[in-house]
């Protein structure tokens, strides 16, 4: 496979500008870049999808020009976007454009029993072939597309961006599948922007910055520091610098829920967001951890319990659907952005600010959106997250994915919310967007606002959650301190094999009970209860040296004094003895009286 000296234009816009390529049989290559670098244009021209305006495109000997005479080269390609139709089954999505108009390849029930397999060794799920894909998570929709593909038993497989819908199991999976290939022979062309990943997995790797190659990285050369410097144009220097999850100044509570269920009969449970904390949310596939987000964001009802924000005066006020949540000034941001994001039909500018018009507006009734006051705005947003773009009135569909992704994030910081629900929301964005948007989020959590944040890639997390919380089987399972993050510990939790004590620290659901329990004090009625606890090999020396009691003082004025009196009766002439004991030791050291 070669590509030399490509040039791709869409009107002012320079998608592959001179770019060159090649890949080997039997390789897996990925093609990496910042978003709008022309990583899915690359992919898209050796489909056939794309002519070129200039240059050379060589397929295993031939230049296709159409898709179909690209599949009839033995290329199949799996597209950034999730393409399913959602009205149809599984097994009619499968087979979608594999048999001629007046022929079949194979009888219905062969069809049937093909789907089930793929799906089941692709997904590790037993998934009903007959069941409509519009009921189907995410990450199974993926798989869908990636049967597909596969049907035909390519010579040469192309995936744009296709575990961005993956969680961690999922992915592993893929890349087991890939290997497979690789050593069948196939060429396997990986899109992506996870540098994590593609270390793991490429053999080679092509770098494109503007439209141009930059580098191709051998297998032994394939590092963050190398990619990121070809990536940015930038030495990054031996030096890394962790930086700290955000803490909350005070444990005034943000948002809480009582008695939450996301799932039919699902195990119910409390939670409490504070100021000032970024909470990740983790777990493997549909486990119901993105029910769980888009319940805290009034997207979808929960099956029980109720949420509650607070407000400006400070009353916990309910969020029952998206509505309340708009009012109390709750974002969601989805990283589904075809099905929930974009608007399709509609400008960049549309997209960004549309959710505004009704309050930045002027004429008194007549409601004349003010446009110069939502221009501001925009190009605050786009400045901020680093948006490629040409003109603002273009529509959005224009741009490249991961740029669509980041219009989306600036509409939700663009509403000014208290409380921000983040759904995956890097799906698809690089890495230097990624980190102006943990810049930006990290900013805003430190002003006093809450960030929730789902994310299918365990990295993101390191340096700045608050705090992780696992989910699995529909509701929390553990949890842990963003300050000690281990990605490997968490990986533990996502498969079951950890014992859930987080979930009860100063970093679980409850972080403010919780952190008041820690320091062994709780309110009763009747005052205020101090409990002494002994350790078992301790108890004969303190039962020689002084008497331990758990004793209840009153703070009821009527009654305070009399209570001193009958305490100073029953001790008077009576030496109390004080045993001290040394922390690390726990051996006696001192006894006073």
């Amino acid at each position: 496979m070669g590509v030399r000296n490509v040039k791709k234009y869409f009107g002012p816009t320079r998608a592959l500008d001179g770019a060159s390529f090649s890949a080997r049989a039997g390789e897996i290559h990925a093609v990496v870049g910042g978003n709008g670098c022309g990583k899915s244009t690359m992919a898209k021209v050796v489909s056939g999808i794309l002519p070129i305006d200039s240059g050379s495109v060589s397929i295993l000997g031939e230049t296709p020009s159409t898709p179909a005479e690209s599949r009839a080269l033995g290329i199949s390609t799996v597209y950034q976007e999730v393409l399913v139709a959602d009205e149809s089954s599984v097994v009619d999505n499968i087979f979608m454009g594999a048999d001629s108009l007046f022929t079949k390849k194979m009888s219905q029930e062969r069809k049937v029993q093909r789907a089930a397999e793929l799906m089941h060794e692709l997904s590790g799920e037993v998934v009903d072939p007959f069941t409509l894909v519009g009921t189907l998570p995410l990450g199974l929709k993926q798989w869908i597309t990636i049967a597909r593909a596969l049907l035909s038993e390519p010579k040469i497989l192309i995936l744009d961006e296709s575990s961005a819908a993956l969680d961690f199991d999922s992915t592993e999976r893929l890349f087991a599948k890939m290997r497979d290939l690789r050593d069948g022979g196939t060429t396997v062309l990986i899109v992506t922007h996870r540098i994590a990943e593609l270390i793991r997995i490429s053999d080679r790797a092509t770098v494109l910055r503007d439209g141009r190659d930059v580098g191709v990285l051998e297998t032994e050369d394939i590092t963050e520091k190398n990619l990121l410097a070809l990536m940015t144009g930038e030495d990054q220097g031996d030096a890394h610098h962790p930086h700290l999850a955000p803490q909350p100044h005070d444990n005034v509570v943000a948002l809480k829920a009582n008695d939450l269920a996301v799932w039919p009969d699902g195990k119910q449970f409390d939670f409490e967001l504070r100021r000032g904390e970024i909470v990740g949310v983790a777990g493997l596939d549909g486990q119901g951890q993105d029910g769980f987000v888009r319940v805290l964001a009034g997207v979808q009802e929960a099956e029980h319990g109720l949420i509650q924000i607070r407000d400006n005066h400070g009353e916990m006020q309910p969020v029952r659907n998206l509505a309340e949540a708009v009012a109390h000034n709750i974002t969601y941001v989805s990283g589904d952005r075809k099905r929930e994001g974009i608007f399709a039909s509609l400008s960049i500018f549309e997209n960004m600010v549309m959710p505004l018009y009704r309050e930045k507006k002027r004429g008194g009734i007549l409601g004349v959106i003010d446009r110069v006051t939502l221009g501001a705005i925009f190009k605050r947003e786009t400045e901020n997250l680093m948006i490629k773009f040409g003109m603002r009135d273009d529509k959005i569909t224009s741009l490249s994915g991961g740029n669509q992704q980041k219009v989306l994030i600036g509409r939700g910081f663009a509403m000014r919310p208290d409380v921000i629900v983040l759904n995956d929301p890097a799906r698809g964005i690089d890495v230097g967007a990624k980190a102006e948007l943990y810049k930006h989020l990290k900013e805003f959590a430190q002003e006093g606002k809450t960030v929730v944040y789902m994310s299918s890639e365990l990295e993101e997390f390191m340096g700045f959650a608050t705090r992780v919380i696992v989910f699995r089987d529909g509701a929390p399972f553990d949890a842990f301190d963003g300050r000690q993050l281990d990605p490997k510990t968490i990986l533990e939790a996502m498969f079951g094999q950890t014992g859930g004590e987080g979930l009860t620290t100063e970093y679980g659901l409850l972080p403010s009970q919780a952190a008041v329990a820690s320091r062994g004090v709780s309110a009763s009625a009747d005052g205020v209860r101090v409990k002494v606890v002994v350790p078992d090999a301790l108890k004969p020396a303190t039962h020689r040296q002084a008497r331990v009691e758990t004793t209840t003082v009153r703070t009821d004025p009527d009654h305070s004094s009399r209570d001193i009196k009958s305490q100073d009766a029953k001790t008077k002439g009576k030496p109390i003895k004080i045993v001290e004991f040394d922390h690390d030791t726990l051996q006696p050291r001192q006894v006073t009286r």
